[in-house]
């Protein structure tokens, strides 16, 4: 696992979604000590928000009409602010996908560890993400990679193990992923049988 980088805070912009309230002038002190831009906007986020490095959004108010993306799917890491802990309001900003949260009435502290856990959770989900993503991709790829198994098979690799051990020899030669050398063999294959 890779180390945490903490972001540079200073060059982060915040949007920060909610009604005019103390809560939102707390936050945004707090914000603006740290040297994060501001901006306050109700009762929806723009293309414009879509661009900030950070949104924190009323879990109280919200709806999901407020976003320019699909829930779940925010292109940046999201803070709730929670004033009320009904099961419903909590389930529908975990819903949002919500890395972190802070508690109304918000005080003079607590958004720079939010801002923390935020970008950490937020990191995290996006290399998890890829990461499936990848096993996906190559979990498609399998049935090439038993394709091109069967052929080694008959072409004198004497079982499975054999044949695999060649064609993991090949990818390493060849500086390929398995699934890779096993769609170039098979391709090959495919061009040998509709020449002869």
């Amino acid at each position: 696992m890779t180390r945490f980088q903490r972001p540079t805070f200073s060059t982060w912009r915040a949007v920060i979604l909610h009604r005019p309230h103390p809560a939102v002038d707390a936050l945004s002190r707090q914000l603006e000590s740290l040297h994060i831009r501001v901006r306050v906007v109700w009762p929806r986020l723009d293309e414009q928000d879509a661009q900030a490095d950070v949104v924190f959004f009323d879990a109280d108010m919200g709806h999901d009409e407020q976003f320019p993306w699909p829930s779940g799917f925010a292109p940046m890491p999201l803070i709730a602010l929670v004033g009320s802990e009904t099961p419903g309001r909590v389930e529908w900003a975990l819903a949002q996908g919500s890395n972190a949260h802070l508690l109304k009435p918000i005080g003079s502290t607590g958004a720079y560890s939010a801002l923390l856990i935020a970008a950490h959770a937020y990191e995290r989900a996006i290399a998890d993400a890829n990461v499936i993503r990848t096993l996906e991709a190559r979990l498609k790829q399998r049935p090439i990679v038993v394709r091109a198994v069967i052929h080694l098979m008959q072409n004198g690799y004497a079982g499975e193990v054999e044949a695999f051990k060649r064609l993991r020899a090949v990818a390493m030669d060849w500086g390929m992923t398995i699934e890779e050398a096993a769609e170039a063999i098979c391709r090959s294959d495919k061009r040998t049988r509709n020449s002869a």
